[in-house]
């Protein structure tokens, strides 16, 4: 296994986003491509080293750029306030999120029929969305991701395997949100699974989600049980769809 990784460059609406792209090289030929979308922090090491862990499932990843020319923040409030720029302007949102799709998909290492997408909390609220609209996705997978919804999708819209994994102690996804969720999907006929893991608070995926939590106040907490038992929730899913 010799993992590659390289800085891939895309745009939408005239906006340069600086993707980051990891895969095996001792594969050969097409494989699945995954899309990795970051938390609110943005584009960061915590992704990239997801992204290293997707390419040694043997498969394409791209971690996206949703903020613009690689944007991250250092603080709470930084980071707030890119996510809120987008969650203000979906419109340039799915014009990234779709951009980032073909990215992936026009790559030669990858089979486009073969695409799925992963995100961690701002970044599982656009996965959800992805799968909302439509997206030729396989399957996506929301890791603590906020549940809102920006399109309601008609019976039969969504057409990727749809996996939830939520912390039951996440106080920052409101009970409601998780209800009216459900229904959605329901209404929907989308294929979803829901996952809510015991005693798991926002963040549970991120060894750093501790520190944050305590430097910023927020209640965050990494959750070793949670996220090893998340992961393996989506390897499952992708072993399956692809």
């Amino acid at each position: 296994m010799t993992i590659i990784t390289e800085a891939l460059k895309y745009s939408a609406a005239g906006d340069e986003l600086h993707g980051h792209l990891a895969y095996d090289d001792a594969i050969s030929g097409e494989r699945p491509g995954v899309l990795i979308i970051h938390e609110w922090w943005g584009l960061n090491d915590y992704m990239r080293e997801r992204a290293a862990q997707i390419a040694g499932l043997g498969y394409a990843a791209l971690a996206l750029d949703m903020y613009g020319e690689g944007k991250v923040g250092s603080s709470a409030d930084e980071a707030g306030a890119l996510m809120t720029t987008v969650l203000n302007d979906m419109d340039t949102g799915t014009a990234r999120l779709q951009a980032g799709f073909d990215a992936l998909a026009g790559h030669s290492l990858v089979d486009k029929a073969r695409i799925g997408a992963m995100g961690y909390c701002f970044g599982g609220a656009m996965v959800l969305h992805m799968a909302r609209i439509g997206v030729p996705l396989q399957a996506v997978v929301s890791f603590h991701g906020s549940l809102g919804s920006f399109h309601k999708p008609a019976p039969g819209e969504v057409k990727a395997k749809i996996l939830v994994c939520h912390g039951a102690d996440d106080s920052l996804v409101p009970t409601e949100d998780i209800e009216n969720f459900k229904s959605e999907m329901k209404e929907a006929q989308a294929d979803m699974e829901f996952i809510a893991y015991e005693g798991a608070l926002h963040g549970f995926t991120s060894r750093e989600a501790d520190a944050n939590g305590a430097q910023f106040g927020l209640p965050l907490a990494y959750d070793e049980t949670a996220d090893r038992e998340s992961w393996q929730a989506m390897e499952a899913l992708f072993d399956h769809v692809f």
